[in-house]
């Protein structure tokens, strides 16, 4: 495990913590931005910094370099909120692909966006309907690298990020009329995603797809309203409705597969 190197595409919320975990752990680290000013910052962390915005214009030679020699491929950056969001990812994902040859793994950090609202349980085996556009950009992107890489590939769908700078009680804190007040939530802390992509590589778990999400599923209007309370916010008012619509995010695979034990299971303990 040791001595290995890694480059980490996209050293943004998770990128970055990430990238100085595996620091930690004596791996060669390189790191991408697309700010000249978080260049510094990288350096400081002791990671390999390259700043470049796929999709633009830029030295495809900082491409290769970044990629080359590296054993694991992170890729860990999200589509942009824009207009024609599919294509614009898809694109920005095909200009790395001649970099990466047979030999090396790449771990995509996807989102279980890809997943529709069932009103029930949904697995990593499920037919995916995704419902937004960011949905479906990002199984487009999934489908790409499946075609790609293969069986060097493992997809890991997180749910949605909480923890340290990401604080729940200002997500809905102020707003009035929210929907689906009933409905479960999926979220997962930052520290359960480092561990999951760290079992990951650690463990040698390629070619295969996990979902990343805490054990319990508390409702959306307990979860949101302790959150605000707990930062001395004025909590979310949520419309009264007889139907929902949801999903709850099965973590079981990503437990059995990787035997891993979540460290923070119960969303709620970080809200009360």
């Amino acid at each position: 495990m040791n001595n290995k190197q890694i480059s980490i595409l996209g050293c943004g919320w998770l990128g970055l913590p990430l990238a100085k975990y595996f620091i930690t752990e004596n791996y060669s680290v390189k790191g991408s931005t697309t700010s000249k000013e978080k260049e510094i910052l990288l350096k400081e962390s002791g990671i390999e910094p390259y700043v470049f915005s796929l999709g633009d214009t830029f030295d495809e030679n900082v491409l290769k370099n970044f990629l080359k020699e590296s054993e694991i491929i992170v890729i860990n950056f999200p589509p942009k909120r824009v207009p024609n969001i599919e294509e614009i990812y898809r694109n920005q994902i095909q200009q790395i692909l001649p970099y990466i040859d047979n030999f090396k793994k790449v771990l995509f950090v996807s989102s279980t966006s890809v997943y529709q609202n069932t009103n029930d349980w949904v697995t990593e085996s499920v037919e995916n309907k995704p419902e937004k556009e960011s949905g479906k950009a990002v199984l487009a992107v999934e489908q790409i690298l499946q075609s790609h890489i293969k069986e060097n590939l493992t997809i890991l769908r997180l749910s949605g990020l909480i923890g340290y700078d990401r604080v729940p009680g200002r997500f809905l804190a102020n707003k009035k009329e929210v929907i689906n007040g009933s409905a479960p939530i999926n979220v997962i802390h930052q520290d359960d995603c480092i561990g999951l992509i760290d079992a990951i590589i650690r463990k040698e778990v390629w070619g295969t797809i996990l979902n990343g999400c805490a054990d319990e599923h508390p409702m959306r209007e307990t979860f949101y309203t302790l959150a605000a309370e707990k930062e001395g916010l004025v909590p979310p008012q949520f419309k009264k409705s007889t139907t929902i619509k949801f999903k709850k995010v099965s973590n079981t695979k990503s437990k059995s597969v990787l035997n891993y034990i979540y460290k923070y299971p119960d969303p709620l303990t970080l809200v009360q």
